[in-house]
């Protein structure tokens, strides 16, 4: 399944069995995705003179970034700094941030919010007048701005949806992505895409431009249970791997530690309780009331994600529970009804009441921390192909995300990719070229699944890479994702039959891509480390993995895994 090596970055010549484009439209910049990420880099490109598409998938506002909750972190506040957000954002990654990278995000990102808000973003004050700062797991600092109490992600997404619309970017609603297009020299030369619905355009077509930007957000749906939304099916990621770019970190996947708790069966995206509850003082217990994080770390409930998901999955396998439960009665009703409306209204539509009892919580698939892998300006190995958000791995989290420096993240790396994009133009011309993609194949390239494939792929991975991980459940993951991928191909090689084109089919394929490679790098990594957590190998081991796994895909749709030398990510150019 795997091999080990270096990557040239090339293209892989594989691309989804999807039908030819019949229409197309030319950009200098098409960005995919209409998250926090995929909005700010569209509108600094158009401010930038740049005639810019925006495609999403679903509705504009309907992408991960209007489900979050707790705000966006960022040194703002009274004796805060960005060098302490630094410090905590390290630890938080245990050893594999690029400091680098965090550096970046943590000097430019107070003017990043503050151009977020000029743009039109309304984030909740004080009663003296500034902005509202919370605390979040991880933080030593109240520096967490939110909006609308816990809708901080509804009130950025409406800000910039506002903000797209009234400027008149061109954007392509309910549009599944599928395939980059290259030149004959392997630079970018746009996306191709299928529109679905009614619109100006229809069916599959292409956008030629010479920068495509990735903002897909994450793959959470790879799991049974996750707060993603359903449109979260690792599209991005999957398209860059066919493209041949590198990704990387893909085995740290952040379980967020306080998710709804709604039944041992339930499926799909979960009701997710901040972490701002209990950065405003709601206490862990299990079903006797004891605060079973206490003396686990020095910040309680208040530790790094990582520590305070494997805590309550202790907790749950010692007293053979399903689930551990969230306290915040203390709270009283108007502080849950004016800080928390979003949270209030989601447990009370399950039956649940947090003003008079506990809720009850679980861990359940969060965040990517790892993706396609950029340098600072959000360059991948591929020429004209950049990420940023979710779908990227900037370095910045390393194995665990540093509670909302998300949103954080999609800002800055956007506000780069747009400045690299316009330098590059004024420097080269790059307007006035017009990409001349290679001919589309004529035969299917890659077999496509049947739709209930995606219900087998998120059971093996629920079952053998989820929060609690071996390399026997590893093992047995890789063995039934490869049997899935070989049925697929010899159907093709052998019958040349495979899934009909489809929404669904296209969508189940992306998600075994991402789950092939998740499982591979987690198998590779024998140690315990941030969000990656071995049942085998409990121990952090700096000597040996103090470094990061890289995978590409490979033209025969094998996988070829390698690690770095050290720390450091090696450049993309």
């Amino acid at each position: 399944m795997t091999s080990t090596g270096t990557s040239t970055g090339s293209n892989t010549g594989i691309r989804l069995h999807a039908p030819a484009p019949g229409w197309s439209i030319s950009a200098d910049v098409v960005v995919v995705g209409s998250g926090v990420a995929g909005l700010t880099a569209a509108l600094r490109c158009e401010a930038a003179g740049l005639t810019t598409v925006v495609v999403t998938k679903a509705r504009l506002d309907d992408g991960s970034t209007r489900w979050a909750q707790g705000g966006i972190a960022a040194a703002l506040g009274e004796g805060d700094t960005p060098e302490q957000h630094l410090d905590d954002t390290l630890v938080a990654g245990a050893g594999l941030c690029d400091e680098e990278a965090v550096r970046i995000l943590v000097t430019e990102g107070p003017d990043a919010v503050r151009r977020l808000i000029d743009t039109g973003a309304h984030f909740d004050e004080s009663s003296e007048g500034g902005l509202a700062l919370t605390r979040e797991g991880g933080h030593h600092r109240r520096r967490i701005a939110h909006a609308g109490g816990d809708a901080t992600g509804a009130e950025v997404s409406r800000a910039l949806v506002e903000a797209v619309r009234a400027r008149g970017l061109r954007t392509i609603e309910n549009a599944l992505v599928l395939d980059l297009l290259t030149d004959a020299e392997g630079r970018t030369a746009g996306v191709t895409l299928h529109v679905m619905g009614e619109g100006q355009h229809d069916g599959v077509g292409a956008v030629h431009a010479p920068a495509v930007v990735l903002a897909t957000g994450g793959m959470g749906q790879v799991y049974s249970s996750t707060t993603n939304p359903s449109v979260s099916t690792g599209d991005g990621v999957a398209l860059a791997l066919r493209a041949g770019a590198e990704v990387s970190d893909l085995e740290f996947v952040q379980f967020h530690p306080t998710v709804l708790f709604i039944g041992a069966d339930a499926e799909g995206q979960m009701p997710l309780v901040s972490e701002a509850v209990r950065g405003e003082g709601a206490h862990l217990v299990d079903g006797d009331g004891v605060r079973f994080m206490v003396g686990q770390h020095e910040l309680a409930e208040l530790a790094p994600r990582d520590i305070v998901a494997k805590g309550i999955m202790r907790r749950m396998q010692e007293q053979d529970a399903e689930h551990m439960y969230l306290d915040a009665r203390h709270f009283g009703a108007d502080m849950w009804e004016h800080r928390f409306p979003t949270i209030l209204a989601a447990c009370r539509a399950n039956g649940i009441d947090p003003i008079t009892e506990p809720v009850p919580i679980a861990p359940a698939a969060h965040y990517a921390s790892g993706g396609v892998r950029t340098d600072a300006r959000g360059r991948t190995t591929v020429p004209g192909l950049y990420a940023c958000g979710e779908v990227a791995c900037t370095g910045v989290h390393g194995a665990n995300r540093l509670a909302s420096n998300s949103l954080l993240e999609g800002l800055v790396y956007a506000e780069s990719i747009a400045a690299d994009i316009a330098a590059a133009r004024a420097e080269n011309g790059l307007h006035a070229r017009v990409p001349v993609p290679v001919p589309h194949p004529e035969t299917p390239a890659h077999p496509l699944l049947a739709p209930e494939t995606r219900f087998a792929i998120q059971r093996i991975m629920t079952e053998g890479a989820g929060v609690l991980r071996s390399e026997q459940s590893l093992a047995r993951a890789a063995e039934q994702l490869q049997g899935l991928h070989a049925q697929a191909r010899d159907a093709l090689q052998e019958h040349g039959k495979t899934a009909e084109p489809g929404v669904d089919t296209w969508e189940a394929t992306n998600l075994l891509c991402v789950a092939r490679v998740l499982v591979a790098a987690a198998r590779m990594r024998e140690e315990t480390r941030g969000c990656h957590w071995r049942e085998d190998r409990a121990e952090r081991d700096d000597t040996d993995w103090r470094r990061h796994i890289v995978v590409r895909l490979s033209p025969d749709r094998s996988l070829a895994v390698r690690t770095t030398d050290t720390a450091d990510f090696p450049p993309t150019r």
